[in-house]
């Protein structure tokens, strides 16, 4: 079996976080993006980015780079190589053009999953959020602008995460070969 990465996409709100946290309680390795942003309080990023000065993270070794908001994200080719040697089943999270990067560069590896989710549920989550309607606007027009809500195209699977988490957990988790599939019915005998 090939060892494969995951590249978990989608907008801002998608709630891709919260399945990522998920899937590695049921052990997928995930592996995080360097960054020169410092973390955002409340929003736990010190798990999925791991903060480096910025002189330094022009010097790590990427595999995949983008910017946001004036700060660098990426993910080194160190860490991509290990997982696919160490690990049957890795993930990232990564946006269009990491994505975009990513399937250049790891095209027999690399499959991808496009968190949708429908405008309204995308406002009401980032005001649960807290968000100002200012970070609300900014966060859907970056979306839009950067092509986020079409990026189902160009990935390999898309998962609808609307109401249920658990159903949209349930989903990848199969896409991943990691659920046994069960008929609906049991045949009678």
């Amino acid at each position: 079996m090939e060892h494969k990465i995951y590249a978990i996409v989608g907008p801002h709100a998608a709630g891709k976080r919260l399945l990522i946290k998920k899937l590695e309680d049921f052990g997928i390795h995930y592996i995080p993006s360097y960054t020169t942003r410092e973390p955002i309080a409340g929003k736990h990023d010190q798990h999925f980015f791991i903060k480096v000065p910025k002189d330094d993270f022009f010097k790590l070794n990427l595999i995949e780079k983008v910017t946001y908001r004036g700060e660098y994200f990426g993910l080194k080719k160190d860490d991509i190589v290990q997982s696919l040697q160490q690990y049957p089943i890795s993930m990232v999270l990564v946006e269009t053009n990491g994505l975009k990067q990513l399937q250049r560069l790891l095209p027999r590896q690399l499959e991808s999953i496009y968190i949708m989710v429908d405008y309204v549920s995308l406002i009401e989550r980032m005001l649960k959020m807290n968000e100002s309607n200012d970070e609300i606007k900014h966060n859907l027009e970056y979306a839009q602008n950067n092509n986020e809500f079409e990026s189902w195209k160009i990935s390999t699977y898309v998962v609808k995460n609307v109401h249920d988490s658990e159903t949209a957990l349930n989903q990848i988790l199969a896409l991943m070969g990691l659920i046994e599939r069960k008929p609906l019915y049991a045949k009678q005998t």
